[in-house]
């Protein structure tokens, strides 16, 4: 997967994250609909977080395609 990849993938789930949002905010959204926008937040910060070591690697010469997700539990730690 390479940097136009991951630009892709994170466009697709921040549309589906609007989407998701649009329809939680109508009566009637259930937990179903709040657990797939859990999942699509979890997916685009695993998605940033490649990009970003994606990045980092090639600034220091590294190769980038070394770079790999980290587990949900990992990108979800960080602090700003």
């Amino acid at each position: 997967m390479d940097n136009q990849d991951i630009l892709e993938r994170i466009k697709a789930l921040v549309e589906e994250e609007h989407g998701l949002r649009e329809g939680s905010a109508q009566p009637g959204a259930g937990a179903p609909d709040l657990l797939r926008l859990q999942q699509v937040e979890e997916q685009l910060d695993q998605c940033w977080d490649l990009l970003r070591q994606r990045r980092a690697k090639k600034d220091y010469g590294e190769n980038p395609d070394e770079a790999e997700v980290r587990p949900v539990s990992e990108v979800e730690g960080y602090q700003s």
